[in-house]
């Protein structure tokens, strides 16, 4: 299925939990508005390249739309649609005032020069430049998007508008109003949920009876070493967990020495920002003495603890879900389990941290920013921290007690925790 066609799968599942009003689900079904719009671009050679853009706005019923933007290869409507629905789930699931939003740009990023990559974001600006803004939609970085394309968003919008404006965007350099934390809040969100998880019983413990599990003897393996993959591989080593695998665009690789990888050989896969750069051989066939080359595929069927998905969506399907070993799977990525696996992963009693709730993270340090912009009063990291995780651990406490009364799996129940507020926002506004 495609990634619209598994967000509303998802949702009519838990709709049928909570007993959704009709008219609340048939709202909820359809973005509000759809933007569709192309960027030429004057190249550095002279000639003139048109890019396909995207903004899609599903529901503002809880607060302005949020989401970030994509400049990726295959990024096309169907993909941005999905993205924008299940951020309207996040943010209603951690209870912070957003509707949902999300943006593209059908683009390679790595063939474009610095010059190019800033006239395609100046470009996507000004054809969003009457939809978006502090009061109406706030977009933020996604994958191969980043602070300096934000700053570079909000000097054109600025620009626009004729005063300075740095609530139009989030994920912006610290220098133009950028919130402490915001580079790593994904993965920070994320990892206070593993360690809630790492404190419930469940059969990745030894003890049936539901002894607390130690993290030091949990294995974990993390597929993307992007900004979410390569801070929360950080995270889970500095706090005793033992990392097996971790892959990026190019490459996989698996430790072979039984130790787990090192504090050396994370920190310099987060330096070259790609696990490629570990060695000089680049080939599946790896002569290395501590780790061994694989591919991405494969590396989702290590025998593991805990599975991280911090890539790209449909990452496990009904087609290889019958090959995955891991017995907790935490979703950094947007959408990377399809919903046939999901119900594959309930039954073999393999937990799914969903990523309407593991990523959410990103979105509410996102949130944090805007508030920051708008009072131009500005938090420690550690005040963003401590904030952040009493937002992760209520709402997750939240969803598992849903997730318990029903029986359920915690995707639905985390959906089930969204859709209750959005039904008493959608009423709250005579909506239906």
């Amino acid at each position: 299925m495609s990634p619209l066609q598994n967000a509303l799968t998802q949702l009519k599942k838990a709709a049928e939990l909570v007993k959704l009003d009709a008219a609340v689900l048939e709202i909820l079904k359809k973005p509000k508005k759809i933007h569709e719009f192309s960027i030429p671009v004057k190249m550095d050679s002279g000639e003139t390249k048109v890019f396909d853009g995207y903004r899609v706005q599903w529901n503002d019923a809880r607060g302005p739309f949020k989401g970030g933007i994509r400049f990726h290869p295959k990024t096309d409507l169907n993909e941005v649609e999905a993205l924008s629905f299940w951020m309207t789930i996040k943010c209603a699931a951690v209870g912070i005032p957003y509707g949902g939003g999300k943006g593209g740009v059908t683009v390679d990023p790595k063939k474009l020069s610095k010059t190019e990559l800033e006239r395609l974001s100046r470009g996507y600006t000004q054809a969003l430049k009457d939809y978006i803004g502090p009061e109406r939609d706030i977009p933020a970085p996604d994958v191969y998007t980043t602070p300096q394309i934000m700053g570079w968003i909000m000097d054109e919008f600025s620009k626009i508008k004729g005063y300075n404006v740095p609530g139009v965007v989030t994920g912006k350099p610290l220098e133009i109003g950028g919130s402490a934390g915001r580079g790593t809040a994904t993965a920070q969100g994320g990892f206070y949920i593993l360690e809630e998880v790492a404190k419930k019983f469940h059969p990745m413990g030894d003890d049936p009876k539901g002894q607390k599990i130690k993290n030091k003897k949990l294995s974990v393996v993390i597929q993307g070493f992007g900004n979410a993959g390569a801070n929360m591989a950080d995270l889970c080593f500095h706090a005793g967990y033992k990392i097996i695998g971790i892959s990026d665009s190019q490459t996989a690789i698996i430790d072979k020495s039984g130790k787990g990888f090192d504090s050396h050989t994370i920190a310099k896969m987060k330096e070259k920002k790609g696990v490629v750069d570990v060695c000089e051989c680049k080939e599946i066939k790896c002569a290395c003495k501590d780790h061994v080359h694989t591919t991405n595929e494969k590396l989702l069927e290590t025998d593991c603890d805990i599975l991280i998905l911090a890539a790209l969506e449909n990452q496990i399907t009904k087609k290889n879900v019958g090959r995955v070993k891991a017995k907790v799977i935490l979703e950094l990525a947007n959408g990377p389990t399809a919903p046939e696996a999901d119900e594959k992963l309930f039954k073999k009693n393999v937990l799914v941290v969903p990523d309407v709730l593991a990523n959410a993270g990103g979105v509410t340090v996102s949130y944090f920013e805007w508030v920051q912009n708008l009072a131009n009063y500005y938090w420690s990291e550690k005040e963003v921290f401590e904030k952040l995780k009493k937002i992760m651990v209520e709402n997750f406490d939240a969803a598992w007690k849903i997730k318990e009364q029903n029986k359920t799996d915690l995707r639905t129940a985390v959906f089930a925790l969204a859709l209750g507020r959005l039904e008493k926002a959608i009423k709250a506004r005579g909506w239906a």
